[in-house]
């Protein structure tokens, strides 16, 4: 007897927790799958003229637009507004991604803002509630989408909330609280609140009108402290409250608990898909030793030991959620993907599979000009909008082609998943729907040909993207794959042979 689960197939028993899962809640918005995603911190992305005569917090360190940033930059401040980024639409439509992301634009003490000082208003250093208007609608125009960035865990000491409603926090009788990480500026919020989830409904209803969705910061968290643990019941509440908006939320670590829920329509796969890939192309000598919070250098991994982890994560979630969800090489919150892999080469790699693989990819602002950083402070440099010479225009113009290319084959967007046998050095897949057959070859390495005896016999197939040769598979179902690494490259099955 033998199993086929989501983890594959298998000639001995297995657990129930890997078995297809078929979800009958409503689904998410039906353009999300097709998304792709290009995220953008305010404070570093882009100033408007109107920036440089706000009035500069108390908190704040004023820094020219050039100056590098540096680790324990909280404070420092470089102007960037949401009027700039709308100044900057043309870039990321010409790029092709079509759904913004911003990181929080409510009012803080820091230049992340994920300390809130408020819910009640966009921070008027960014430009007020107009000017998220303004920017969404010149989104909208375009036929793109745009989506907000919510801390529902915690709040900054500054938030009102801290001394009025004690209630919605977790107070011991000694006056200390419990905080996000023993960050004592960040105190938890207490999900047992009925108010509490009351007024988060307000604000997510708010501000219906100019966003599509919500990232959830530090979901994994959120309604969760000792024996309490609301999280389900947060994440329903929020969905709700959302409409017909996508809502995904942040988990550094496995989500796939907190999934098909009837909650998160997905999460940022860092586990399921960022490490894998960090894992499998690092450069051989890095400048940090930080696995994403895992204690521990990036580890080194073969293409076996990666197409496991992938498939470990995505077999115990369902399908919608796993495409739903957000494939990302960095983020904010890490190192950028140039300086993980060290080489513009390997980067296109990255991107190639970020572009073909199941899941809804996430474009960190600046990886698509080949920006470097080694932890998420330097990672936060400001767009060098005013020195294009250090842009790596080779970079732009992969990212650019892999996007274009996904959009224009459904396999790449809705098309299901097959593991083909490679080698250690190489990634092989198929993506499949009733349209097409799409053939994916990632290699990191190599100069010997690739040998495989698992592809379709007799099929013929063009060349996409990459520029190899056609390749043809024998009667026997051997295809010899000519290609040195690094190298990405994607050939569909030709349906006229």
């Amino acid at each position: 007897m033998r199993w086929l689960t989501g983890l594959g197939l298998t000639h001995y028993d297995v657990p129930d927790n890997t078995d297809f899962r078929l979800v009958t809640h409503l689904a998410p918005p039906a353009w999300a799958r097709d998304a792709v995603v290009y995220q953008i911190f305010p404070d570093r992305f882009a100033r408007s003229g109107a920036a440089i005569d706000r009035e500069r917090p108390d908190w704040a360190i004023p820094a020219s637009w050039d100056t590098p940033a540096a680790l324990g930059s909280t404070q420092v401040l470089y102007g960037g507004d949401l009027d700039g980024v709308a100044r900057r639409l043309d870039h990321i439509a010409g790029l092709g991604a079509d759904t913004l992301y911003l990181t929080p634009f409510f009012p803080g003490r820091s230049a992340h803002r994920y300390d809130a000082s408020s819910f009640d208003r966009v921070d008027p250093l960014l430009g007020g509630d107009a000017a998220l208007s303004r920017l969404s609608q010149s989104v909208h125009e375009r036929g793109m989408r745009i989506l907000g960035d919510l801390t529902t865990n915690h709040t900054g000491l500054a938030h009102p909330w801290f001394e009025q409603n004690r209630d919605f926090y977790y107070i011991k009788k000694d006056g200390s609280f419990e905080s996000w990480l023993g960050l004592g500026e960040l105190p938890k919020l207490n999900w047992g609140s009925g108010e509490l989830r009351r007024r988060f409904v307000e604000i997510i209803q708010r501000f219906s009108a100019d966003l599509d969705g919500w990232r959830i910061d530090v979901a994994n968290m959120t309604g969760r402290r000792g024996a309490d643990d609301w999280t389900y019941e947060v994440a329903r509440l929020l969905r709700e409250a959302a409409g017909d908006g996508l809502l995904i939320a942040e988990h550094a670590h496995d989500a796939t608990g907190d999934l098909d829920r009837n909650g998160w329509h997905g999460t940022m796969n860092y586990s399921g898909f960022t490490r894998p890939v960090w894992g499998w192309l690092r450069a051989d000598e890095l400048p940090f030793d930080d696995f994403l919070g895992v204690p521990g250098e990036v580890p080194a991994r073969d293409a076996a030991a990666t197409v496991a982890t992938m498939s470990a994560f995505g077999a115990q979630m369902s399908w919608r959620s796993w495409t739903t969800s957000w494939s990302i090489l960095g983020s904010h919150d890490t190192a950028r993907i140039r300086t993980v892999v060290g080489s513009a080469d390997r980067q296109e790699v990255a991107a190639g599979l970020l572009l073909t693989m199941p899941g809804t990819p996430m474009i960190f602002a600046g990886d698509e000009i080949g920006m470097t950083g080694d932890n998420n402070d330097t990672a936060r440099q400001p767009m060098p909008w005013d020195r294009p010479d250090t842009w790596d225009r080779a970079t732009f113009g992969r990212y650019k082609n892999l996007i274009a290319l996904r959009k224009a084959h459904p396999a790449l967007r809705r098309g299901g998943l097959r593991w083909v046998a490679g080698d250690a050095d190489s990634l092989l897949f198929l993506r499949e729907c009733a349209e097409q057959t799409v053939l994916v070859l990632a290699r990191r390495a190599g100069h010997e040909p690739l040998r495989t005896t698992d592809l379709p016999a007799g099929s013929r197939w063009e060349n996409l993207y990459g520029g190899a040769k056609p390749l043809y598979t024998e009667p026997d179902g051997s295809t010899t794959i000519d290609v040195s690494g690094p190298a990405f490259q994607v050939w569909a099955a030709d349906t006229h042979k």
